[in-house]
């Protein structure tokens, strides 16, 4: 009798301000198996590890999965911002390095002055070469000043970084942490490929102290699955980038809402708008994928890339301030941070003996409006506002005793002379104000269409969502899962790199070198090497060449992964992204990880009608690689591939080349930055020359 196979089971743990939320998902099928909300325990003795076994200890205990059929526990984390909001950061001790001529330049760049970050310089000349004695020095001088981690920097340590490498093995010896510059970015920009590494040690000694609680705290459960953490551009990684590079997990939490959106409601357009209890992200999906920006931490640009998230400090626990006899402000302040209980869950009769006062939850905190019943405290929230309207459905996350939270607007309506109705739409309408006007801005920013959706996800996706969408005119969805769509996120991601390099002439020999340099840091981290995606952009005005790998983690499968796209349903995302019907779009080529689409338009000139062939290549996840609104594809044999774009570029009569592109197995590669049709065509020929199967897209 042949053996049953094993259960699949991922695990997702969004941390978030307010509460801590864990899912199981099926492997297989994408089903969601076990869900658990928990507070998140910032104050706990070990930090939010206790909140993350709590609520992984809750799923097991209400579903039959063993701690065997784990195979991967992905989680987000809000510890790295929320130092560096804080303030709760370590003191930098900064070795520059370079020749000595240019040491007054280089300690203009390296030596930063800045409020946020205390941190102390030094300088060695490096036209020597530099000793361990000099570096160890060095070392024992910052530690002296009061410098808890070390940073190395070098002007040209992204292509040589061994002095940078040198010096981290000297801080070791000392049991200082460290970080090397050219593990941040490989971007020559010395000052702020310094203040990027700055910020990333600032924050070392907390964020190492928390991925170690949590390893310990996961693996006293029992659960020995691989432990991975979520990245701010959407990807996992495992827990030693969070010990070394913890920067690239700033926006950690709201890039694991985006994701799940992505890859488990397969999103193609709209604003994901995820409301939770302490505040709102809001980000932008457009053809199927987020926009993605350099991070700005503090008002200090870094060379970190991340999904292209608004983050607005209001939600459904937030907090009321009045002036004047009114309601002037909705939050900053949670309840659940502020401690304090929310009054549409308390009993109406305990609310009834109570009386309206202004507390400050915090030393620092303006007054907020609260209910004192006795001992015990309440507060008077968008979610009690929006409970009182009968705005929530009663099976709904957000769904509390209706009559609390009329009683308790009722209370403060009276306090304010006003109904109680008409104090909780001043509640809802006050709060939404900056979701509304943060949207409108984004549609006018991306020049989105009226029919554009606003999709709501979030414990709170009901309170404050549907309303804005209701204000702006657009249609709602709420998501599937909406409470629990961030920890679907985390255990869907699928692990991602990127690497930029600063290169002034991007050849196809140099883009193979780091394609294949990434394609093994992933199969190092864990990645199934025929399930890779490889992609190149090079940007010709920053000398940018940027290379991200995407990648499914050992444990999955393609075949059976809820996040990989079937033809069907990428077929469907290729006419929303072109706009037209899916009967006139054709799979035109495919490989193991690409399809190509065909869109038929028909464009409209003033006297006659045109047709264009808009080419789309999405990758199996439903991701948009490219998209070229008029092209040509070229594909069969090596040799005809060749001849039949040479006759092409022949054809052209023009200096100026087009815009080529070879897709592969492995990779996508940009010729746009090749000058030349002679240097085009010998690059299409080399990589031809390592390619089983291949064709060439070229803009018309």
């Amino acid at each position: 009798m042949p053996m049953p196979a094993k259960r699949r089971v991922r695990v997702g743990i969004d941390v978030g301000g307010t509460f801590t939320k864990a899912v199981a998902i099926d492997a297989k099928t994408g089903a969601v198996i076990s869900k658990s909300t928990v507070p998140t325990t910032h104050n706990a003795a070990k930090g939010v590890s206790e909140g993350i076994v709590d609520a992984l200890c809750t799923i097991l205990l209400r579903s039959d999965i063993g701690v065997s059929d784990i195979e991967l526990i992905s989680h987000s984390t809000t510890q790295a911002i929320n130092a560096l909001l804080e303030s709760d950061t370590s003191k930098v001790g900064i070795i520059a390095m370079g020749v000595g001529p240019s040491k007054k330049d280089i300690v203009k760049r390296t030596d930063l002055h800045d409020n946020d970050i205390v941190s102390f310089h030094e300088f060695l000349d490096t036209s020597h070469l530099i000793t361990e004695e000099e570096v160890e020095e060095a070392v024992l001088r910052l530690r002296s000043k009061g410098a808890q981690v070390i940073v190395a920097t070098e002007a040209f340590g992204v292509d040589d970084p061994a002095n940078e490498l040198f010096i981290m093995n000297r801080s070791a010896k000392y049991g200082i942490p460290s970080t090397a510059s050219h593990e941040i970015s490989g971007v020559y920009g010395l000052e702020i490929r310094t203040l990027t590494a700055a910020i990333n040690a600032s924050v070392l000694p907390k964020t190492m102290q928390v991925a170690n609680y949590v390893e310990e705290a996961i693996r006293e459960t029992g659960v020995q699955a691989p432990l991975m953490i979520m990245k701010g551009d959407g990807g996992v990684s495992d827990m030693n980038t969070f010990r070394t590079r913890p920067i690239l997990t700033v926006l950690s939490g709201p890039a694991a809402s985006v994701a799940g959106a992505l890859l488990y409601l397969k999103v193609t357009n709209g604003i994901f708008v995820e409301v939770g209890g302490t505040s709102t992200n809001i980000c932008i999906i457009k053809d199927g994928k987020p926009e993605i920006r350099y991070v700005t931490v503090n008002e200090h640009p870094t060379c970190i890339r991340s999904m292209d998230v608004r983050i607005l400090g209001v939600a459904g626990g937030s907090m009321i301030q009045l002036d004047k006899g009114r309601v002037s402000k909705i939050g900053p302040r949670s309840a659940h941070i502020a401690g304090i209980k929310y009054a549409c869950f308390a009993d109406p009769d305990t609310l009834k003996s109570g009386n309206i006062v202004l507390v400050r939850p915090k030393a620092k905190d303006a007054k907020y409006v609260a209910i004192q019943c006795g001992d015990e405290t309440f507060a008077i929230t968008n979610t009690c506002a929006a409970n009182a309207l009968e705005m929530i459905d009663k099976d709904d996350y957000a769904a509390a005793n209706t009559e609390s939270a009329k009683t308790a607007l009722k209370m403060l309506g009276e306090y304010l002379g006003v109904s109680y109705h008409e104090i909780a739409m001043s509640v809802i309408q006050t709060a939404s104000f900056d979701i509304t006007r943060t949207i409108s801005g984004i549609i006018k920013e991306f020049k989105l269409e009226s029919t554009t959706q606003i999709i709501g996800g979030g414990g709170g996706a009901s309170v404050l969502a549907p309303f804005v969408a209701k204000q702006l005119g657009l249609r709602y969805t709420k998501a599937e899962h909406a409470d629990v769509i961030s920890s679907i996120g985390v255990a869907s991601s699928m692990l991602q790199e990127v690497i930029e390099q600063t290169v002034t002439h991007a050849t196809s020999k140099q883009i193979s070198q780091v394609q294949k340099k990434i394609h093994g840091i992933l199969v190092e981290k864990g990645a199934v090497p025929e399930s890779i995606v490889i992609d190149s952009v090079y940007i010709a005005e920053k000398s940018l060449l940027r290379v991200t790998a995407i990648g499914n983690v050992e444990m999955d499968s393609a075949e059976t992964s809820k996040s990989v796209f079937t033809l069907y349903d990428a077929k469907k995302r290729a006419g929303e992204i072109i706009d037209i019907t899916t009967e006139l779009v054709e799979l035109s080529y495919e490989t193991d990880h690409y399809f190509v689409f065909t869109g038929h338009v028909e464009v409209k000139k003033l006297f006659s009608k045109k047709n264009q062939h808009h080419i789309l290549v999405l990758d199996r996840y439903g991701r948009l690689k490219l998209s070229l609104k008029n092209a040509k594809i070229f594909q069969g044999g090596k040799i005809s591939v060749l001849e039949e774009l040479d006759d092409f570029m022949e054809s052209r009569h023009s200096e100026i080349a087009p815009k080529i592109f070879l897709l592969n197995d492995l990779k996508l590669v940009d010729y746009s930055s090749m000058t030349s049709a002679a240097k085009i065509i010998d690059g299409v020929r080399a990589d031809l020359a390592e390619s089983e199967k291949a064709a060439v897209l070229a803009e018309l």
